[in-house]
């Protein structure tokens, strides 16, 4: 949990910054990019990191302007790449401008259960890391290239003269 808007931002800086980078890697046909026709495609996945901003935060007393329908998934990466971006921007201006460190103890209603702020603030958080792993998945089987998130990825070893781990 955050108890402070300073520590959440630190964070969110870092994840969001990692979220971007996998967007802005997609191309409009990896959008389609699916495991079976009963999941989700990288695109479907990929919109639902821009919509999920405003939709998690729903009842909390922020507010920014942010898409909150996850369907039907636009066929432009580019789109959903500066969409994140800016529901990126409007997010972070609307937790400076409209919370405070008290506010992440506020307890709000989510998903039938009573949470904190600073809770849902971290719920948030994970929920990007959990679809950023499907994403780096299908980006994989699209032949698309993987940035690195928490230390270099496959294809960046080589840049830092490194080997990659055999499996």
């Amino acid at each position: 949990m955050f108890q402070t808007l300073e520590h959440f931002m630190k964070s969110w800086e870092f994840e969001a910054g990692a979220t971007q980078r996998l967007l802005n890697n997609l191309t409009d046909e990896s959008l389609e990019q699916e495991i079976t026709l009963q999941n989700w495609s990288l695109g479907r996945i990929a919109w639902h990191t821009v919509t999920a901003i405003r939709i998690i935060t729903s009842n909390t007393n922020i507010t920014f302007e942010a898409p909150t329908k996850d369907y039907p998934v636009p066929t432009s990466a580019q789109f959903i790449a500066d969409s994140y971006h800016k529901v990126c921007k409007a997010f972070v201006q609307a937790l400076q401008t409209q919370w405070t460190d008290s506010t992440m103890n506020e307890s709000i209603d989510f998903l039938g259960q009573q949470i904190l702020n600073g809770s849902l603030l971290m719920f948030l958080i994970q929920h990007q890391c959990h679809h950023r792993g499907q994403m780096t998945v299908l980006m994989r089987q699209a032949g698309l290239v993987v940035p690195g998130i928490y230390g270099p990825s496959k294809e960046e070893w080589t840049k830092f003269g490194m080997e990659a781990p055999q499996m």
